[in-house]
């Protein structure tokens, strides 16, 4: 266990947020910069490695998401509309007017919608292994969902959640919501995303999900972006727990980059 991790307990606080208890934890002081998880995730599978060195610099609000990790469910599918929604009523909770946000995976996606649908809440963006259009990843991504089962999500997901929650039924349902939200998944058009304010950092593994093309792409379209393909697999670069016994620099690497990134004019 890290010390982040072993501090969580105090650092963690819960929410009412549209009809769910929405947790979150803030560690470090300064401008304020959100944290947002993959699918299937917690707060510590996706940034366990990096949030100890981002609150060197930064007042982290790290968010669980609809149904995943400390976060309760409603009666309703998992959207990135939702959890955009969700982001924005926990940031005027904690009276954060905008805020700097990191997204990885499907909390990509998340900061996506939220550039798009409630652009005066975020100043710079960073979209970690994400991508706004089914043609961004290999076709091969999208087959799977069809005969998707329990089975197929990664045994260290399966086991962070049930350390937290103790209920294989609840697992099964955020797993369920996943995969109908990517199922149902809709682009972006082309539109949509140039009509970006922020500025963004658009990050892929030169292994990752998207396609490299795809990440060019985005970038080419927003109009105030940078763009780094770093090495490794989806999430490798920025230390994510699959890859925990990776002995590479690069999640000190990417903590560099991003942060030179949210410095800059």
């Amino acid at each position: 266990m890290t010390t982040t991790q072993a501090n969580a307990q105090t650092a963690g606080k819960y929410a009412d947020v549209n009809g769910i208890k929405m947790y979150y934890e803030i560690h470090g002081t300064g401008t304020p910069l959100i944290l947002l998880h993959g699918g299937g995730s917690t707060i510590y599978t996706s940034f366990g490695r990096i949030l100890p060195e981002l609150a060197k610099t930064h007042r982290v609000i790290a968010i669980e998401l609809q149904a995943h990790g400390h976060t309760g469910d409603r009666d309703a599918p998992e959207t990135f509309a939702q959890d955009a929604d969700d982001v924005v009523e926990l940031m005027r909770q904690l009276n954060i007017p905008s805020a700097d946000v990191l997204g990885f995976s499907n909390g990509g996606h998340t900061t996506l919608q939220m550039a798009i649908s409630h652009p005066e809440k975020v100043q710079k963006i960073i979209i970690a292994s994400a991508f706004y259009k089914r043609a961004g990843v290999p076709d091969a991504f999208w087959q799977g969902f069809g005969k998707a089962t329990l089975n197929n999500m990664p045994q260290l997901y399966r086991d962070e959640y049930l350390k937290i929650n103790h209920d294989s039924a609840r697992l099964i349902n955020m797993f369920n919501k996943d995969v109908q939200r990517m199922e149902n998944f809709k682009d972006w058009t082309d539109e949509q995303i140039k009509s970006i304010k922020a500025s963004a950092l658009i990050v892929i593994g030169d292994h990752d999900l998207p396609k490299p093309e795809h990440a060019v792409e985005m970038y080419r379209l927003i109009p105030n972006s940078r763009l780094a393909i770093l090495p490794g697999a989806h999430g490798e670069y920025l230390g994510e727990a699959l890859f925990a016994e990776s002995n590479n620099a690069s999640p000190e690497s990417f903590v560099m980059i991003v942060n030179k990134f949210l410095q800059s004019n």
